[in-house]
């Protein structure tokens, strides 16, 4: 039987520099090394050896959809939102609602909004 560890997550991005800036100042991931190439490629690492790759691909057209979605969890939700709300980010529960938080059925609290790049992020508390 195979065992699995999660990796990391790479994104298209058509601005690194914007999102290198989005990503380090939301969530305070720091920028790593890229020793797979030379290429614009930029790492990011999140918590322990899980990491964001950002891809450069200015000429493509990104289409998303809320469904497809990375989802990160924090202990102080709230005050995640208040700093949403410092940096000018909206966000929402699923259905849409502006700058509204959602509980699940389960009791964990979660919002969602989205990177320049129109990626979907889910934030919740579910530590």
């Amino acid at each position: 039987m195979h065992t699995f560890s999660f990796n990391h997550l790479a994104l298209s991005v058509l601005d690194i520099e914007q999102s290198i800036t989005f990503y380090t100042s939301v969530f305070g991931f720091k920028e790593i090394k890229n020793t797979a190439s030379a290429s614009k490629t930029r790492w990011l690492q999140l918590d322990g050896k899980i990491q964001l790759h950002l891809i450069v691909r200015s000429n493509f057209k990104i289409k998303t959809n809320k469904a497809v979605h990375f989802a990160l969890s924090t202990k102080d939700i709230v005050g995640f939102t208040k700093k949403l709300d410092r940096l000018g980010i909206e966000y929402s529960d699923w259905i849409g609602s502006v700058n509204k938080d959602y509980i699940r059925n389960d009791g964990v609290l979660q919002v969602y909004f989205q990177d320049p790049n129109q990626h979907w992020i889910e934030v919740n508390n579910a530590v």
